[in-house]
């Protein structure tokens, strides 16, 4: 039986789903947190150490989960995706997706250069032009997103609605990251999630949110929705110019209709997406990890009885 090491600090219902369907596929799953691991550079020594690993390394690894930590941290924690990567080990999301897809700013850039829908963003360190940058948009009409460079579910968000929210603005580790502000279009709140495998739009819904802010974690409603194929297109795009093996990307229609990427995320969750559709998303991520990555790389018994 092959063995796949899944990263995660936190199993939970997604470790048991991914579990469950590498096991139907002929392999085994490992849970481990990136914190355990290590480079050891000596003569005659599997470079990346993973716990349950030290004698050799696995078939390949399904990142579930990044934790956080200073940037010395993280750098470390990439770098070992990085390592396994040249080592031969397939990697998904590999650390390169990662990096794209966690810095909202370098998002921002790569979805502006595949000329895709995405709000003006801006990224500086400077506080002074952060706030000349935040007043004109402000006596334009335009609202702003403030968000920390890194970070996930809603957490450090904060909309500029007037000059007086300024007196707060603080940077994020020394830097200011703005977005302009999209209404959706309709009444209330409500954006778009597109789960990406391969290249291939394969479940969406719609959250409509208690407040400005649509994540699941901060209390949206999940709704089932039929797949548009234009939104399909433009979130199959999107992970493209991120280079991405799967991917939730968040998408907003405008009060004009037009459809825009506010987000992509490179280990999205898909609990709220199962409970209002019918595809089991984690089968169709270990099918596409066991047949595009793995069985290109191990021997041909593996390969046939997996």
């Amino acid at each position: 039986m092959g063995r796949i090491a899944i990263f995660t600090d936190d199993p939970g219902w997604h470790g048991k789903e991914l579990g469950q369907a590498f096991a139907k596929l002929g392999f085994r799953s490992d849970f481990v947190s990136l914190t355990e691991c290590r480079l050891t550079i000596e003569p005659g020594q599997i470079p990346v150490k993973i716990p349950g690993f030290e004698q050799v390394l696995p078939d390949a690894a399904f990142v579930r989960g990044v934790p956080g930590g200073s940037l010395e941290e993280v750098v470390l924690y990439l770098d070992i995706l990085h390592a396994l990567k040249l080592l031969n080990v397939p990697v998904y999301n590999d650390g390169h997706a990662i990096e794209r897809s966690v810095d909202k700013a370098m998002t921002s850039f790569l979805l502006h250069q595949a000329g895709l829908p995405t709000p003006l963003a801006w990224a500086l360190k400077s506080r002074a032009d952060s706030i000349n940058i935040a007043e004109n948009e402000l006596k334009k009409g335009h609202f702003l997103i403030t968000k920390p460079l890194f970070g996930s579910q809603g957490d450090g968000i904060r909309r500029i609605e007037k000059m007086t929210d300024l007196f707060w603005l603080a940077a994020s580790k020394g830097v200011y990251y703005f977005q302009r502000f999209v209404h959706c279009a309709g009444d209330g709140f409500s954006d778009y999630r597109v789960f990406v495998v391969n290249n291939r739009a394969v479940a969406i819904m719609r959250r409509r949110g208690k407040s400005w802010l649509n994540n699941v974690a901060r209390g949206a409603a999940s709704e089932a929705i039929d797949l548009d194929p234009a939104i399909a297109d433009i979130a199959v795009k999107a992970a493209k110019a991120l280079v991405m093996d799967y991917a939730g990307v968040d998408i907003i229609q405008d009060r004009v209709g037009q459809y825009t990427v506010i987000e992509v995320n490179s280990i999205p969750a898909w609990k709220g997406l199962e409970s209002v559709g019918s595809v089991n998303i984690a089968a169709l991520l270990a099918e596409d990890l066991v047949n595009r990555h793995i069985k290109r790389t191990i021997p041909e018994a593996i390969a046939a009885r997996s």
